[in-house]
């Protein structure tokens, strides 16, 4: 198993930054393919970005490419989102998840593939 924490979220205006960290505990992270999501009121559970157990291919959704970069550490066992040109949309909880899917497969967009979940951080986006 491995344990999940997030961090990092906050309030910004529109246009600034941020950067989510996800640290894991437990097993190794390395071990996982990893995805960060999120959830703003009223809706579901969106995935936002993943990324294979290298950290050498990454993968976005369409509404944060070119703002988002996804990023992994394995020797520090942390992965990493560095949400830039944030908009009052990016509003939501941010979480980090692991999973076991064998390679980048269309199950990582998801959430039912992801057996580990950190328990969110919220980011708050002002116009």
């Amino acid at each position: 198993q491995v344990q999940l924490v997030e961090s990092g979220g906050g309030l910004v205006q529109a246009g600034g930054s941020l950067r989510l960290s996800c640290a894991a505990s437990g097993r190794t992270l390395s071990t996982y393919f990893m995805g960060w999501f999120r959830q703003a009121p009223g809706k579901e559970r969106e995935y936002v970005a993943g990324i294979s157990r290298s950290g050498g291919i990454l993968d976005y959704v369409d509404s944060v490419k070119g703002r988002f970069l996804i990023s992994r550490d394995n020797a520090k066992n942390t992965m990493f989102l560095q949400m830039n040109s944030l908009k009052p949309e990016d509003t939501a909880v941010y979480y980090c998840a692991a999973s076991s899917i064998p390679g980048f497969t269309t199950a990582r967009h998801s959430a039912s593939a992801y057996a580990y979940w950190g328990q969110g951080t919220q980011v708050t986006v002002s116009s």
